[in-house]
């Protein structure tokens, strides 16, 4: 978590200083104008990639499937739009990615991945406890348990 704040703190000062050098490099117009092409090129791009998304999630729906792919790519669209539209380079280069089909699709696959894995891990959590405390979920196999009372006679 100290990481994340960390690189949160430390992203408008490498942003500020690459926009500084981009426009002691090519001139403060140039560098004003290109910020705001980026940003109305991402609107764009953010709006025919996410009619499209919701296009296909419709279908999807429409043939009474869960479009659990189109909604992360969905997800994925809107932050990369948003990076574009937020001023900078390094945020347009982020966000240009996450609006690229074929890396959209792959980033969305990870975020699968490690969704499974974290739910995989919850549930052999949760299987751990409810076998240490004696209750069962529903669902899940009962455990073979007798039970009686006994004396001990020395």
């Amino acid at each position: 978590m100290r990481v994340f704040l960390f690189l949160f703190l430390l992203f408008p000062i490498i942003e500020l200083t690459l926009l500084i050098q981009v426009g002691s490099a090519i001139g403060a117009l140039p560098t004003v104008l290109l910020v705001i092409g980026t940003a109305i090129a991402g609107g764009i791009l953010l709006r025919v990639a996410g009619l499209a998304t919701a296009w296909r999630a419709r279908e999807k729906l429409a043939r009474g499937e869960l479009p659990e792919q189109e909604m992360l790519e969905g997800l994925l669209i809107a932050v990369g739009g948003g990076l574009l539209l937020l001023p900078g380079f390094i945020s347009d280069i982020f966000g240009a990615l996450c609006l690229i089909p074929f890396i959209r699709r792959l980033l969305v696959n990870k975020i699968r991945l490690r969704a499974a894995e974290q739910a995989m891990r919850q549930r052999a959590f949760a299987d751990d406890l409810a076998a240490r405390s004696g209750q069962a979920r529903p669902g899940a196999s009962q455990p073979n348990v007798l039970e009686g009372e006994y004396k001990r006679h020395d």
